[in-house]
């Protein structure tokens, strides 16, 4: 996560700042980079640019303005104009200063594994520091529900006392597009198992908010019910690894196959650790191209980090920061212990849970309210 704090430390400040608010940028169908961006301009001037929903970049105030006509595809001669009338500055020197702050955000589209601070001259912030007005990602956890053969005690059902309606979900992810929340991830017990799951996605899809799943994935066995969440604008899958459960390698297959993003989950125990690093060679060699890992037991650590390092050198990408499956790991009895994640908790995102009711992060035991029934200003402010 990184920070641009002085791309034009000589500019003055602006008479009047970029008006709040998220606004939203899709590459178009020809661009090979087929990115997204997110640019959320807060109160005070300054901005956060989320990139493919994955990089944020925290800017100042003139670097946010650049940004906000970055994402509103101006082009360098107006905004060299424009910045010109705002600021005591050459059209000539604004052009060149906005047209070398694309190029690095671009930069980080095409190599997003880059360190910005080696080669992009971006200053390091801390993740998850800085005041921001919302978080970057909720997860929805929209049921509890578990597929048959799975112990319901895998998933808190007792803590909830409904679930909620599909017009109730809808008034949710509306209102977290309008205090700015740019990323969605539906989660569950098994999210595949409500039938308006679909109509879920195609909502953020039409507000303009990029989506994920948090599944066990084998109903992806069945391609139309794939392609049924596919064509709603669904853009990254976590799937739940189970290698010992047939069904699971034809999902992966099918899931491999489509256009999608896709990760496979590990959570790590004792007795399937042994067998981790030839899982690992296997799903390399099937085409997954990211994997997320876990676990609960602190004894294993030395373990995580050794697969995280055979999981890079086998060029896999790893996700750190989604919430674990319940249907795998139970985080209400066992906490998840990996450092690598929970930092961004009731900051970088918030966990509804099926009646609405929002916890820092899934298994917290904090609730900060209901999202039906609290003002938003009353739930952020109590993370």
């Amino acid at each position: 996560m990184t920070s641009i704090l002085k791309p034009l430390n000589k500019l003055f400040t602006p008479v009047r700042k970029i008006s709040p608010g998220i606004y939203h940028y899709i590459a178009p169908q020809d661009d090979i980079r087929n990115y997204r961006m997110h640019l959320r301009i807060e109160h005070d001037g300054h901005g956060v640019l989320i990139v493919n929903a994955s990089t944020v970049l925290h800017l100042n105030q003139t670097a946010a303005e650049y940004a906000y006509y970055f994402v509103h595809n101006i082009s360098a001669a107006e905004v060299g104009q424009t910045m010109s009338q705002r600021y005591h500055v050459s059209a000539e020197q604004a052009r060149q200063d906005y047209q070398e702050t694309t190029d690095r955000i671009l930069t980080l589209i095409e190599m997003p594994d880059l360190d910005p601070v080696t080669f992009l001259d971006f200053e390091r912030r801390s993740p998850y520091s800085g005041r921001i007005s919302a978080p970057y990602r909720l997860d929805c956890a929209i049921t509890y529900q578990l597929p048959a053969g799975i112990s319901k005690d895998l998933a808190p059902e007792e803590c909830v006392k409904r679930e909620l309606t599909t017009d109730e979900w809808f008034g949710i992810i509306d209102k977290s597009w309008q205090v700015g929340i740019p990323h969605l991830i539906f989660t569950g017990g098994e999210p595949t198992l409500r039938s308006d799951l679909p109509d879920l996605i195609s909502r953020a899809e039409t507000n303009g908010q990029v989506s994920g799943l948090l599944t066990d994935g084998l109903r992806f066995a069945d391609n139309q019910y794939l392609n049924s969440l596919l064509v709603t604008g669904l853009d990254h899958i976590l799937m739940l690894g189970q290698p010992d459960n047939e069904a699971f390698w034809p999902s992966l297959a099918n899931t491999t196959a489509a256009d999608i993003f896709m990760a496979v989950h590990l959570t790590l125990t004792s007795d399937n650790c042994p067998g981790i690093p030839d899982l690992l060679k296997i799903l390399s060699e099937r085409g997954v191209k990211a994997v997320s890992l876990s676990t609960a037991d602190e004894s294993l650590s030395e373990d995580l980090n050794r697969l995280a390092d055979l999981a890079a050198s086998l060029h896999l990408s790893l996700v750190w920061d989604l919430p674990v499956p319940y249907s795998r790991l139970n985080p209400v009895s066992l906490e998840v212990r990996s450092s690598r994640q929970g930092e961004g908790a009731g900051r970088a995102w918030l966990y509804i849970e099926p009646d609405g009711d929002v916890l820092p992060a899934q298994g917290s035991q904090n609730r900060l309210g209901n999202i039906l029934t609290d003002p938003w200003e009353k739930i952020w402010k109590s993370g």
